[in-house]
């Protein structure tokens, strides 16, 4: 068994695959309109579907944003220099909210950025997981 990906509900599927595809530097694996279902998806990720975890966006038609509730927290992303990724991102024009640093409390380098639906991405940055 292996997880296959994570589903986000956005509002603007044109929107969201700039930030994966252009902030995040994913790829757009795959993409399909399901007109008598009236919503759309995207799967986006850094490697292909069969050998890596990735990202399904799903846009329902005509539905433009969520209440997330607080239940879900983040999708993290293994990176190698945590630091030099939040300046691509803020170059790029993603949000960071929480810049890059030692998480408190241990070691290990974290950063969060957002995404244009209010999405949590973490950065942990390669080698300083504590665990």
């Amino acid at each position: 068994m292996r997880i296959l990906h994570t589903m986000l509900r956005v509002g603007n599927l044109e929107r969201s695959i700039r930030f994966y595809r252009d902030v995040l530097k994913m790829k757009v694996l795959r993409r399909h309109d399901y007109p008598d279902g009236k919503f759309s998806l995207a799967f986006v990720g850094y490697g292909d579907e069969k050998d890596h975890t990735v990202l399904e966006l799903t846009y329902n038609w005509g539905v433009e944003s969520y209440d997330k509730g607080n239940a879900f927290g983040h999708v993290a992303i293994e990176v190698d220099d945590a630091y030099a990724v939040c300046e691509q991102v803020k170059q790029a024009g993603g949000k960071v909210v929480r810049e890059a640093g030692p998480m408190m409390h241990g070691t290990t380098v974290i950063a969060f950025v957002e995404d244009p639906d209010g999405y949590k991405i973490e950065f942990i940055q390669k080698g300083t997981a504590g665990y």
